[in-house]
C-alpha cells in the first residue's frame, strides 16, 4: 500500500483465501470470539411503528460501517421493545444486513444502545478476546464480503443464514494491536469519508441545479421576453400567456396496477415482470432488478404497460413521491404494481413531456402538499394525479424546450459521471486500506495518528 510496510515475519494462515498473515497472529473461527449471534425481529412492522419512542434499526439504516437514518426515521414504543430483548441492541454488538444489501456492516455504539431492529443479524463480540470495531472492520473488508456472500442462499430472494457466520475464521492479532488497527482505521476512513461526502455535495447540487433549469423551463419556457399571465395557481405563479392549465384528466388516464400477495389458483395464472417503486426513478426507468408477480389471464391486458405510458410512484420515502419517467417498452409483456400508477396520455406525443413536469419543483410540491402523511412515508391517490395542474405550451415550444433540457442534462449527466468516478476509487482505496491492515499486510501500529 505504498507508503505503509509490511511485518517482519508471516507464516501460513492455514485459511486459502487469507494467505500469510503476520507471525504473531492468530487465524479463529467467529463463533470462538462471539457470545450471541441472533436476529432482529422479523415480524411485520405496520402495527408495531408510532410516530416516537425507542429507534427502530432496519437494513436501510446500516451503510458502509455506520448506522444512518437518511433514509427515514422509525420508532417503537418502548413497552414493545422491552418485551422483545432479543432484538434490543446493546453497546458493541455488530449489526449485519441479511435481506437487500447483504453483507452491509455497522458496530453499535453509545447512541444506538438499546435501539431495537428488525431483520438484522445481531452478533455479540467476547471484549476479552476481540475488539468489536476490529471485526466489524474485518467483516466489512474484501476477504469479510467474500466469505459472507459465501454463505448467501436464494437466487431469486438472497438471504444471509445468520447461523452459518460462526464458521468463517478471521485474523485474530493481539487485543492491543486489533484497537491499533482500529484507531488507525478509524481515523483514515473517516478522511477518505470526508472526501466522498463532498463530492456527494457536488453530486446534490448538480441535480438541484437540472430540477432548477427544468422547473424554470416547463414553466417560463425559453423566451425572457414573452407576454406572461397569471396561471391561476398561487404557488405557479405566472406562465406564458399562450400557454395552458388543465388537469391531467383531461390529457391522459390513470390506471392503477396490480397488487402482491392475493392468493389465486395457480392453474389459471401466468407469471410475468411487473415494475414497482424501486423501478421508477426520476426521469428514467431502472430494469436492472425486475420482480415477478402471478395474474390470472384475464388480467394481463388490464395491468400490462403500453409503450408511451408514464410511471408515476404512488408514495414511499418524500424523495419518490409523484416521480415519473416515460416506459418504452423495453420488456414486453410488463405489469406494475399497485404502488405505481400507469398515466396513459391520449397522445404519446406528450409522454415525455407529462414526465419532464413531474421532475419540476411545482409538480413536487403539488404531490407532496396533497399527499396522506404517515411514519416516514406519503402517498398520492389517483385523484391527486387526475387533478394535477398540467402545463401545455404548443408543440413546437414543448419540442424546443425538450431539445434544451436534453442538451443541458447531458452535459450535467457528464459532469456527474466524473464525479462518481473519483468516489469510486475512494472507496476502493477505502476497502483496500481495510482489507490489508486487517489482514497485515501492511503494519500500522506505529503510524503516527494526530
Amino acid at each position: 500500500m505504498g507508503k505503509y510496510q509490511g511485518y517482519e515475519k508471516y507464516k501460513d494462515s492455514g485459511v486459502e483465501w487469507l494467505g500469510e498473515i503476520p507471525q504473531h497472529w492468530d487465524s479463529i473461527t467467529i463463533s470462538r470470539l462471539t457470545s450471541k449471534i441472533t436476529n432482529g425481529y422479523v415480524g411485520p412492522t405496520r402495527d408495531i411503528l408510532v410516530e416516537s419512542g425507542i429507534r427502530y434499526i432496519q437494513s436501510l439504516h446500516i451503510k458502509d460501517g455506520k448506522i444512518l437514518f437518511d433514509r427515514g426515521h422509525y420508532f417503537v414504543k418502548k413497552e414493545w421493545s422491552d418485551q422483545h430483548q432479543k432484538s434490543k441492541l446493546k453497546l458493541g454488538d455488530i449489526l449485519i444486513v441479511q435481506t437487500g444489501d447483504i453483507g452491509q456492516t455497522a458496530l453499535v455504539k453509545k447512541e444506538y444502545e438499546n435501539c431495537n431492529c428488525h431483520a438484522l443479524i445481531i452478533m455479540t463480540p467476547i471484549k476479552e478476546k476481540i475488539d468489536g470495531s476490529f471485526l466489524e472492520l474485518f467483516l466489512r473488508s474484501q476477504i469479510g464480503q467474500y466469505f459472507l456472500k459465501c454463505y448467501q442462499t436464494g437466487a431469486l430472494h438472497p438471504h444471509l443464514n445468520g447461523t452459518q457466520i460462526k464458521d468463517i475464521k478471521i485474523t485474530l492479532p493481539p487485543l492491543d494491536e486489533q484497537q491499533a488497527i482500529a484507531h488507525f482505521l478509524d481515523h483514515k476512513t473517516k478522511q477518505i469519508d470526508d472526501l466522498i461526502a463532498k463530492k456527494e455535495a457536488l453530486l446534490e447540487k448538480l441535480d438541484e441545479k437540472r430540477t432548477a433549469l427544468i422547473s424554470h423551463a416547463v414553466t417560463k419556457g425559453l423566451d425572457p421576453n414573452v407576454p406572461m399571465k397569471d396561471s391561476g395557481i398561487e404557488w405557479l405563479g405566472e406562465i406564458p400567456k399562450h400557454w395552458e392549465v388543465m388537469h391531467l384528466k383531461r390529457k391522459a388516464q390513470v390506471r392503477g396496477g396490480v397488487a402482491k400477495g392475493r392468493k389465486l389458483d395457480k392453474e389459471e395464472t401466468l407469471e410475468l415482470p411487473y415494475l414497482r417503486v424501486a423501478n421508477v426513478q426520476d426521469g428514467y426507468i431502472d430494469i436492472s432488478d425486475i420482480s415477478y408477480i402471478e395474474v390470472l389471464h384475464n388480467e394481463i391486458e388490464r395491468y400490462s404497460l403500453h409503450d408511451g405510458d408514464v410511471l408515476m410512484n404512488e408514495g414511499g420515502d418524500n424523495d419518490k413521491l409523484g416521480r415519473g419517467a416515460v416506459w418504452k417498452a423495453q420488456i414486453n409483456p410488463c405489469l406494475h404494481q399497485n404502488h405505481v400508477f400507469s398515466v396513459r396520455p391520449n397522445d404519446k406525443k406528450i409522454s415525455s413531456w407529462i414526465a419532464l413536469l413531474t421532475s419540476s419543483f411545482y409538480a413536487k410540491f403539488y404531490f407532496f402538499s396533497r399527499a396522506k402523511q404517515s411514519t416516514n412515508l406519503a402517498s398520492i391517490s389517483s385523484t391527486n394525479i387526475k387533478l394535477f395542474p398540467a402545463i401545455f405550451p404548443p408543440e413546437s415550444e414543448r419540442q424546443e424546450i425538450r431539445n434544451y433540457i436534453s442538451n443541458i442534462t447531458t452535459q450535467i449527466d457528464q459532469q456527474k459521471a466524473k464525479i462518481q468516478e473519483a468516489i469510486e476509487l475512494f472507496k476502493e482505496y477505502r476497502t483496500a486500506l481495510i482489507t490489508n491492515a486487517v489482514t497485515g499486510k501492511i503494519d500500522v501500529r506505529q503510524v503516527p495518528i494526530p
